[in-house]
């Protein structure tokens, strides 16, 4: 995507509540519950750092340090979460997925416990079909086998991919309604609470029924480290945010932050994209590394508070007075959504760098109104019935807005 894009995210305080469509009603009655993702996801995934480079026990235990030195973990952090690769190419005499000892020498359990040590949980991935998309073993006919062992191992976290299920690599003709819950149930009777992460890359309308299955459910194809594909995903999150909610969310994909292509404004809105989408946030870098900018983007405590609010409903596109209609097919302006405390409001220059402004009166869920604000990447503050910002290329702003008085 070619345009100028920047961000204004407004968390408005005290406000009515938003309508909830009796579509989304009528999920939430069938909502999945092992008692995890009551809030979307904080945590790391090596494929985007160093794909089957990346899933060793010594990637895992230096991210997990990483977590702890940086001071993530006090800010949420929870998952180091191997990908692709970890695993022998093929299982043992007796079935069980054997872990590659070249790059687990003491196998997975005393790296899981080393893990949690540090007051952190540890994430395996694995594969629905014949062979995982690397070519490892998958899960196919050993589900309840493979979820007995990731408990006895530890495991906290279960990616579940969606390759050799079908007719080849894609899985021509397969729906994955049918087999996802196969998993989901050997999960819940191995004796140990796993996070079940989906990612079956959006197929046969997930977002209508994945929250009676996973804890997240990817909901499009892999995200690819490049400014229009951030952008291209968060257009599609927005025609489906009625899905998110607590135990259950729209999985953007993982994140690009940290991976050289993004500059700092749009690193900015790709992390705020993702906020205030409810979507698990799964850094893919170097955790070692990491950038001090990029480092402050992801330590930003207003923005991972709108992630975490407790209400757990994603914001999606509002047309305001005088706008064009939103399209599903590229990045719309204007966004909102409620908070347990309030509204908050996306507002992206989809054209140019330029100065914008919100009215409150045009904001779903709120009414008239004098409101008090804080910028949280800028730390500005003000108060009034409306706010502006002039932002640079891509950049963003994250504002929280408590009402003041009628």
């Amino acid at each position: 995507m070619i345009f100028a894009t920047f961000l204004v995210l407004v968390a408005i305080a005290n406000a009515a509540p938003f309508g909830v469509d009796s579509v989304k009603d009528r999920q939430l009655k069938k909502r999945f519950n092992n008692g995890l993702g009551k809030t979307p996801a904080l945590g790391w995934n090596g494929w985007n750092q160093g794909q089957c480079n990346a899933a060793t026990a010594t990637t895992a235990l230096n991210t997990a340090k990483a977590f702890v030195n940086l001071g993530l973990k006090d800010l949420g952090y929870t998952y180091v979460n191997i990908d692709d690769c970890w695993a022998n190419k093929a299982r043992d005499s007796g079935g069980n997925l054997v872990p590659d000892p070249s790059k687990w020498p003491n196998g997975i359990k005393p790296v899981a416990d080393q893990i949690h040590g540090m007051g952190l949980k540890m994430g395996l991935y694995g594969d629905a079909g014949r062979n995982t998309c690397g070519g490892y073993p998958g899960s196919q006919g050993h589900e309840v086998q493979d979820g007995k062992l990731l408990a006895s191992w530890g495991i906290d976290y279960w990616k579940h991919d969606n390759c050799y299920t079908g007719t080849g690599f894609n899985n021509a003709g397969a729906n994955t309604s049918t087999y996802y819950p196969t998993m989901r149930d050997a999960l819940l009777n191995s004796g140990r609470p796993i996070f079940f992460s989906m990612c079956q890359w959006g197929r046969d309308n997930v977002w209508m029924w994945g929250a009676s299955v996973g804890n997240s459910w990817r909901m499009s194809d892999d995200i690819q480290n490049n400014w229009a594909s951030v952008a291209s995903i968060a257009a599609k999150a927005a025609t489906i945010a009625q899905y998110a909610a607590p135990g259950g969310f729209n999985d953007l994909d993982m994140m690009q932050l940290g991976n050289g292509v993004l500059n700092q404004n749009e690193e900015r809105a790709h992390f705020g994209l993702w906020a205030i989408a409810k979507s698990p946030i799964i850094m893919g870098t170097d955790m070692t590394k990491i950038a001090t900018s990029t480092l402050n983007i992801i330590k930003n405590k207003g923005i991972l508070s709108i992630h975490q609010d407790s209400l757990g409903k994603a914001a999606t596109t509002f047309r305001p007075s005088g706008a064009a209609a939103p399209s599903a097919s590229s990045l719309y302006p204007y966004w909102a959504g409620p908070l347990s405390d309030g509204v908050v409001i996306g507002i992206i220059a989809v054209s140019n760098a330029n100065n914008y402004s919100v009215n409150f009166l045009d904001v779903p869920g709120l009414g008239k109104g004098t409101f008090s604000w804080t910028e949280f990447y800028s730390g500005q503050t003000g108060s009034g019935t409306s706010v502006s910002f002039t932002l640079g290329l891509h950049d963003m702003a994250v504002v929280k807005v408590t009402k003041v008085h009628d």
